[in-house]
C-alpha cells in the first residue's frame, strides 16, 4: 500500500481523502535532517507553507511521485529538482480565490467606514459616533488592478453594489474585461479617477513598487488602497508618508514587503486611516478545506495512475510521452515567452505550427507549452501546463493550431505567431542534436541563436556602421554583449539583429537605440 506523509497541518477532509488509497502518517514540525532520513520511505508528500522541500530532500525521496502543496504557491519546493526526479509537483491555484475576494472587499468596507476603530472604541466604553463618519461605496469608482480570478470576483461583487469599475490588466482582452463589467483603462487613468484601487497581481520585477510615490501624487485626495495580494508591490514607506500628510486618504494592508510586519513600520501609526491584518486572504474554515480536499485528490489520483489536473511542472503527461516531448515542450515554452514579449503586454491570438517531423506529433502538449510561455511573464508561478489553456481563454487570446510537413529545413520546427498590443510577430525554432534550443528566425528573417536570459532585438534597415553604432552604445553605458547576430532577406533591405547581452538593458537605453539612424524598432526581452 503506498505511503503519504503529511509534514504540515491540513485539514482532515484531506487526509480523511489520502486515506482511500494510502497509508497517510501525519508527521508536523520534524526538522529537515529527519525529512530526509525518513522520505525513502513515502510515495508522496504533502505540506502548506511550513515545509521546505529542497533538493535533498527530494533525492532523498526515490519512491516519491507526487509533491502536493495545499495552497496556490510553491516558492517552498523546489519544484526544478524534482521535474529532475520526475515528481509531480501540484498545488491548489483556485481554492482560496473566494476567501481572499472577499477579505479584500471586506477590507474595502471596513476602511469606508472605519470599522475596527469604532469597535475598538465602543469595547472600551467610549460611544463617539462623530468620529467614524465614513464614506460610501455606492458609486464610487473602483480600480482593480490585475483582472484574474481574484480581482474578476471582486468586481463581480462590486458591480452588485453598484460601483463603477475600471481595470488594468495589459493580458486580458477588452471584450473579457466588458463581460466581467469592467472598463479596461491604462494605469495613469486608473490612479486618476479610481476612489478605492484594489491589487491582484503577483509580485514581480514589473509590479515591484507598482504603487510608489510618484503613483500616489497622481490619486484623489479621497483614495483609498487595499492590497490583498502579494507584499512588496506597494513602496510602504512612501505609501505611509502619503496616507500621513493627507495626499491620499488610507489604505488597508493585509500583505507585506517583510513578514511579520517590522514592530517599527510607520505604517502601525496611522490611525484609523489604516486597517492592517496579518495575511488573512486565505484563512477562512472554507478555504483550508479546499486547498487541502484539492491537493489530496491530486495525490490519490496520481497513486492510482491517473494525471494531476493542476501540476506546476511538465508531468501533467505520463512519464512515457513527457520523457519524448520533454525538449519540445522546453522549444515551445520558450518561444513562447519570446513572442508575447515582442508582441505586447496584451496579446490576442497565437498561432501554433507544427512543422516537419514535429507535425506528427501530439499538438495539445505543445501548445500548452506555448502558452505557458506566453503567459509566464504575467502570471509566473499562477500559471502551469494544467490551467494555460484556460487562463488563455479566460483572457481572449485565441489559438489556433496547424501543422505543416512540408517544412523540411529541420528535423522539426516549431513556429509561433502572436498579435498584440505592439503588432505582430512570429519566431520559430527548433532543437539542435535531442535538446539544444535554437531560435530560427525572427518575423521571417533568418538567425540561429541560443536563447539566452537577457536578449536585445532590433528591426532596422541593412546599412553600412549601424552594428558599430549599437555596439558602441551599449559600451557607452557599460552592458557587455555576450553574441550578436543579424538575420536578413536582402542586401540593403530591411534586418533583424538579435544581442544577447550579461545584464538587463539600464532605464532609458531602448529609447537611445531609437534615436540610432535606420532603426526602425527595438525590443528587450528576459527569458
Amino acid at each position: 500500500m503506498p505511503k503519504v506523509l503529511v509534514s504540515d497541518t491540513i485539514d482532515q477532509a484531506g487526509i480523511d481523502i489520502l486515506q482511500q488509497v494510502a497509508q497517510v502518517d501525519v508527521k508536523v514540525g520534524l526538522p529537515p535532517e529527519e525529512l530526509v532520513r525518513i522520505m525513502p520511505e513515502y510515495d508522496a508528500l504533502m505540506i502548506r507553507s511550513g515545509t521546505r522541500v529542497t533538493k535533498e530532500m527530494i533525492e532523498a525521496g526515490t519512491q516519491l511521485k507526487i509533491i502536493g502543496r495545499a495552497g496556490v504557491g510553491v516558492d517552498n519546493v523546489d519544484v526544478e529538482a524534482a521535474t529532475r526526479q520526475g515528481i509531480v509537483v501540484v498545488n491548489s491555484p483556485e481554492g482560496n480565490t473566494i476567501a481572499a475576494a472577499e477579505h479584500a472587499v471586506a477590507m474595502m468596507l471596513s476602511l469606508a467606514r472605519h470599522i475596527p476603530d469604532a469597535n475598538a472604541s465602543v469595547k472600551s466604553g467610549e460611544w463617539k459616533r462623530n468620529q467614524f463618519i465614513g464614506t460610501e461605496v455606492y458609486k464610487k469608482t473602483l480600480g482593480i488592478i490585475g483582472l484574474g480570478k481574484i480581482g474578476s470576483h471582486v468586481a463581480t461583487i462590486a458591480k452588485a453594489m453598484e460601483m463603477k469599475l475600471l481595470a488594468y490588466d495589459p493580458f486580458i482582452s477588452r471584450e473579457r474585461a466588458e463581460q466581467i463589467g469592467c472598463r479596461l483603462v491604462d494605469l495613469d487613468l486608473l490612479f486618476q479617477e479610481a476612489d478605492f484601487i484594489t491589487l491582484h497581481v503577483p509580485k514581480t520585477k514589473e509590479t515591484a513598487h507598482l504603487i510608489n510615490a510618484e503613483v500616489l501624487a497622481k490619486m484623489k485626495p479621497t483614495a483609498r488602497i487595499i492590497n490583498c495580494a502579494r507584499g512588496g508591490v506597494i513602496d510602504e514607506a512612501a505609501l505611509a508618508q502619503a496616507i500621513a500628510n493627507g495626499q491620499i486618504a488610507g489604505a488597508a494592508l493585509d500583505v507585506f514587503e517583510n513578514e511579520p510586519l517590522e514592530a517599527d513600520s510607520p505604517l502601525r501609526h496611522l490611525g484609523q486611516r489604516i486597517i492592517l491584518t496579518p495575511h488573512l486572504g486565505a484563512s477562512t474554515a472554507e478555504a483550508q478545506i479546499n486547498v487541502s480536499v484539492d491537493v489530496a485528490e491530486q495525490i490519490r489520483d496520481v497513486l492510482l495512475g491517473l494525471p494531476a489536473r493542476s501540476a506546476v511542472n511538465i508531468p501533467g503527461l505520463y512519464p512515457d510521452i513527457l520523457e519524448k516531448m520533454r525538449p519540445y515542450l522546453e522549444l515551445a515554452e520558450t518561444l513562447g515567452n519570446l513572442v508575447g514579449q515582442l508582441a505586447g503586454g496584451r496579446v490576442e491570438s497565437l498561432n501554433v505550427t507544427l512543422q516537419g517531423e514535429l507535425a506528427d506529433t501530439q499538438t495539445q502538449p505543445i501548445v500548452v507549452a506555448s502558452l505557458k510561455g506566453l503567459l509566464s511573464p504575467a502570471l509566473q508561478e499562477r500559471v502551469n501546463y494544467v490551467n494555460a489553456t484556460l487562463e488563455a481563454r479566460e483572457r481572449g487570446i485565441r489559438v489556433v493550431e496547424t501543422r505543416d510537413g512540408s517544412v523540411r529545413d529541420y528535423s522539426g520546427s516549431l513556429r509561433l505567431t502572436a498579435t498584440g498590443s505592439l503588432g505582430e510577430h512570429t519566431v520559430t525554432g527548433a532543437l539542435l542534436g535531442e535538446s539544444e534550443v535554437r531560435i530560427t528566425s525572427v518575423d521571417d528573417f533568418p538567425i540561429s541563436v541560443a536563447p539566452s536570459r537577457y536578449m536585445v532585438f532590433t528591426r532596422h534597415r541593412d546599412m553600412p556602421g549601424i552594428i558599430g553604432k549599437i555596439g558602441s552604445l551599449l559600451g557607452s553605458f557599460n552592458v557587455n554583449i555576450a553574441s550578436m547576430q543579424v538575420g536578413r532577406k536582402i542586401v540593403r533591405g530591411d534586418a533583424v539583429m538579435v544581442l544577447s547581452i550579461d545584464d538587463p538593458l539600464p532605464e532609458g537605453i531602448v529609447a537611445e537605440i531609437l534615436k540610432v539612424p535606420g532603426i526602425r524598432d527595438a525590443y528587450t526581452v528576459r527569458l
